[in-house]
């Protein structure tokens, strides 16, 4: 075993559940969108797809590409390292265009949990996968635990986000149907 396959090996069976599972919620992020879709009105916005639904389609694919990128054969440690620097920068990039669309969101206001992962997580996990390819030349066992830990976050911030989204989607519905279903009780009453 080469010296770039020791390190890389140990986390064989970790990018593969990581990878796996992110491909897999890629997947059901799709039933999002539908539900959104199908509950109309301000939840199925253009803009609140793009601020909400897009990012975590985009974290979970990013999950899967660090699983990937690390289940790759390498030849060294810097092709890796790289790879892995421009995934950071792309993520920060997306990071920041998130935050904008947050900021710029009118129909919905976001409160602290939304800003903490939409926003904030991001970044720190993507600010990770930019300290591991900074750090995993000289400290590879250390950067690789690094970049292990922001997979692993996005993942959750995509699934935190999914989940998070789904109940606001059903919880307007609800209200919505309610209302209709009340609205015509109040009329059936009056008309009598």
């Amino acid at each position: 075993m080469t010296e770039v396959e020791a390190p890389l090996a140990a986390w064989e069976s970790y990018y593969v559940i990581v990878g796996t599972s992110a491909a897999a919620l890629t997947g059901l992020t799709f039933v999002v969108i539908t539900l959104m879709a199908e509950a109309g009105g301000r939840a199925a916005d253009e803009h609140g797809i793009a601020t909400f639904i897009t990012p975590t389609i985009f974290h979970f694919c990013v999950a899967l590409l660090i699983s990937a990128l690390l289940s790759a054969p390498w030849h060294g440690l810097s092709g890796l390292a790289a790879a892995l620097g421009i995934t950071a920068a792309c993520g920060l990039g997306y990071a920041v265009i998130v935050l904008a669309r947050s900021l710029r969101m009118r129909t919905y206001k976001l409160v602290l949990e939304d800003w903490m992962w939409h926003a904030a997580f991001p970044f720190i996990a993507y600010g990770a996968v930019a300290a591991s390819a900074i750090l995993l030349r000289d400290r590879p066992a250390f950067a690789l635990f690094i970049v292990g830990a922001a997979t692993l976050l996005l993942v959750y911030i995509g699934i935190h986000n999914a989940w998070d989204t789904v109940t606001y989607v059903v919880a307007n519905r609800l209200a919505r149907e309610r209302e209709k279903s009340g609205e015509r009780v109040g009329g059936a009453d009056a008309g009598q």
